[in-house]
Order: structure tokens, then sequence, then C-alpha cells
């Protein structure tokens, strides 16, 4: 396992070059984010337009089916993008990824529904969530590598998790354009053709973000790299073979932060209203204000873990999960709109402590050569089992018990899984192993 680091013979990049490329890289995840969190908040209208209406639950299901199988060609993408990553470079790799979502999330916007092509147009779904997801694969190991190794090593942390708030921050930016829509638009209306409008952004967000990112430099690390010969022939062979505890523990890292994520985000918004019984305004107005707080949370924590460490900080969080999950999905339906919102927000605060030094401390366990790959293989492998396949799990779990707050048991389980992994892995921030390697207090 090994940190980033610049080699010492090249001068570090400059503070404004750093934050391009940052900047770079967070818009670019932003736009990729939304592309792929309108499906999520989109569900229960997608599920009708697709798949009937006759029985709303089998409706959703199947909506949520359709999300859960672009996971499964996640590692593809991770694997086909990675390879190319580590191998002819960082930034043309991105700008491939961005274009590649946002055509197929505007092919989902144009798509015709069941009720005109028939059984088509579930297919046609199918296939164009398929392309959302491999590219997908190739986006969070990325941009994190991308401005893992442009950042200076002590502020690492903080950098790395703004990348991570890009996400979020695409997940918001879609929850904001569906609350919208529920404001300006009838129910009939957002089930006629409303729908389509967040799915249509696609075209003109993606074009900024191809913009932004083929105007960027390629990484000083990869760069030198390069120059000395050192890139791998084979990067995944190399990755399999030398880093493949790394990759594990990139696995057991992302189970529980995907897990969280994907209950957290994409299905409690739905549950809220198919399960719960509340308006579809209370969902959006509740998801708005839950990321508003996981994206405030995120960079604190991150620029905390530069401090005191990554391990504290993402243990504090899985231990709040173990123990404060299910008692939020109980508050959660005591019917009450304010409790429901609050209980919410606690999950995304939970979230978001662990999503600041997540990024960052997956990245510092790969060394330059196989990182982008390296990265995609144990997250990707991790996302397709754990995260994507969440909402469709609890959904189903809450049918086959009648209990309304056992998604609440899904986090926790994957909360204790990845903190007995935790436990287990050596600490990776800079200032904290640079110290324990000098001897230093």
């Amino acid at each position: 396992m090994s940190s980033t680091s610049v080699s010492a013979d090249k001068a570090p990049p400059s503070p404004a070059l750093v934050r391009r490329a940052t900047l770079g890289a967070t818009v670019g995840s932003i736009v990729e984010w939304f592309d792929v969190a309108v499906y999520g908040y989109l569900a229960v209208v997608i599920g009708q337009v697709f798949f009937g209406a006759d029985d709303p639950t089998t409706a959703l299901l199947s909506s949520f089916a359709v999300f859960a199988a672009a996971f499964i060609v996640r590692p593809l993408g991770g694997i086909f993008f990675g390879f190319l990553g580590d191998r002819v470079g960082r930034q043309k790799t991105l700008a491939a990824v961005i274009l590649l979502v946002s055509a197929a999330t505007f092919g989902i916007g144009v798509l015709p529904g069941q009720a005109a092509i028939g059984v088509l147009a579930p297919v046609l779904l199918v296939t164009l969530r398929l392309l959302q997801g491999f590219s997908a694969g190739g986006e969070m190991g990325g941009a994190s590598a991308f401005v893992a190794e442009y950042a200076p090593p002590a502020r690492r942390g903080f950098l790395v998790s703004l990348v991570e708030m890009g996400c979020i921050l695409g997940f918001l930016l879609g929850s904001l354009t569906v609350l919208i829509l529920n404001l300006m638009l009838s129910q009939d209306q957002v089930l006629a053709w409303g729908w389509r409008i967040p799915f249509l952004l696609a075209a003109p967000l993606g074009l900024v973000g191809l913009f932004i990112r083929s105007k960027l430099e390629e990484t000083p690390e990869f760069t030198a790299l390069r120059a000395a010969g050192g890139v791998s022939k084979n990067p995944l062979k190399e990755t399999v073979t030398k880093h493949w505890r790394a990759v594990l523990i990139v696995g057991a890292f992302a189970l529980f932060q995907n897990a969280a994520l994907y209950v957290v985000l994409t299905f409690v918004p739905s549950h809220l209203t198919t399960t719960l019984g509340h308006t579809s305004l209370l969902a959006s107005t509740s998801s708005v204000v839950t990321m508003a707080v996981v994206c405030l949370t995120i960079p604190l924590m991150g620029a905390l873990s530069d401090r005191i460490g990554r391990k504290r900080i993402l243990a504090t969080s899985c231990v709040s999960a173990m123990i404060l999950s299910y008692p939020l999905f109980l508050l959660m339906e005591q019917g009450d709109p304010g409790l429901a919102m609050a209980a919410h927000i606690g999950l995304g605060i939970i979230l978001g402590i662990f999503l600041g030094p997540v990024l960052a401390t997956m990245n510092e366990l790969f060394t330059t050569a196989v990182r982008y790959g390296g990265f995609s293989l144990g997250y990707n492998l991790s996302v397709s089992m754990f995260g994507g396949t969440a909402p469709f799990l609890v959904t189903l779990l809450i049918a086959q018990t009648g209990v309304t707050a056992s998604p609440g048991f899904y986090i926790m389980a994957a909360a204790l899984i990845t903190f007995v992994v935790l436990i287990k892995t050596k600490e990776t921030a800079p200032r904290l192993t640079d110290a324990r390697t000098s001897g230093t207090p």
C-alpha cells in the first residue's frame, strides 16, 4: 500500500493548477451523478411509464430492478476505464466517461413509454441504464485519483473530499429538479411528460462537463510515471496479483459507503411516499435538505481527516450507523412530516461523516501505476453487489416482512462489516504516517 506522492525531483504543481484540477474533476462529477441520480428520484413515475400502473408496488420494484441492473456492468466499466486511465492517462479517460453517460441519459429522456411501444420500452430502458452504469464505473476512481495526484499530501483529504461532495451535489441538483417539477406541474403532467425534463438536461450539462475536462492537464504523478517509463503494460494483471489486498479493502469500505448512500439518497424519498404515505413535495424537500447537510459535512470531515487521521472519522460513522440506523427509521414512520425529515437528515449526517475521508483513504492504498484501475475494480465490484441493489432489496424486505423500519438493519449490517475491516487497516493520512515513520509525535 502506497500513498500518493510527487516525484522528489519535480516541483509540486502551483496552487492555481491544483484548484483548476480539483474544480474540473468536481464539476465533472456533478454532471455525472446528476445523470445517474435523476433515475432514482423519478423511480415511482418511471415504474408507471415503463412497467404499467396497475400494481404500484410491482411497478416500483421493476423500476428499482432496472436501477440495480446498471450496477451489474459497473465493474466492467471500472475495468475498462481503469485500464485506459492507467495506460493512456486520467484526463482523456475522464472526458470519455462524461460523454458516454450524458448521451445515455439523454436517450432515456426521449424514449417512448410502454403505452407507445409496448415491451420494447423497458428493453430499451434497460439498455440505456446499462450504458449509464458502464460509464459510471470509470467516474469515481478517475476523478478522485485525478485530484489525489494533484493535491499536496497535507491537504489531500480535504481536496479529494470535494470530488465526493460533487457527487452529492449532482444528486442534490437532480433532487432540486424533481422538487421544481412537483411544485410547478401536476402529478398528471409529471407522469405525461414532465419526468423527461431532467433527462433532457443531460445534453447541455454533458457538453459543459466535457469542455471543462478537455481543458485539464494530465496529473503530475502520471506524467512523471510515463516519462520514467513506469506505465504498466498490463495494469489489471498487476493490480490483481500485487495489490489484491488493497482491492479487497476498497471493496469493504465501499460496502457501507454505497449501501448507506443509495438507501439514504435514493430509496428513502420513494419510501416516504410509497410506504409511509407522505406527499411527493415532502419527500423532495427532505431530500434537498438532507443532501445539503451531507454536502456541508463532507469537506469538514475531509479536512479534519488531514489532521487527526482517516480511521477515527470512518470509525465514528460506522459505529453511529450501527447504533442509530434502526431507531432513525422508526422515527421516520411516526407519521409526523417533521420527524420524518429529521430522521432523514440524521441518516445523512452519518453518511456524510464517512464520505468525507473515504475517497482519499482508498486512493492512498495504491501506487500511481495501478491507482485508477485498482480503485475502480474494488469499488465497483462492491457497488454492484451492495449499492445498486440496495433500493430493490430494502423495498423487497419491507414487502416480505411488513416492517417499514427494516432498511435500518441493512445499513447496520453494512456498517458492521466495514468496521471490522477498518480496524485491521493501517492509517493512510500522510500527517500521521509521516510522523510515525520519522518517529516524531
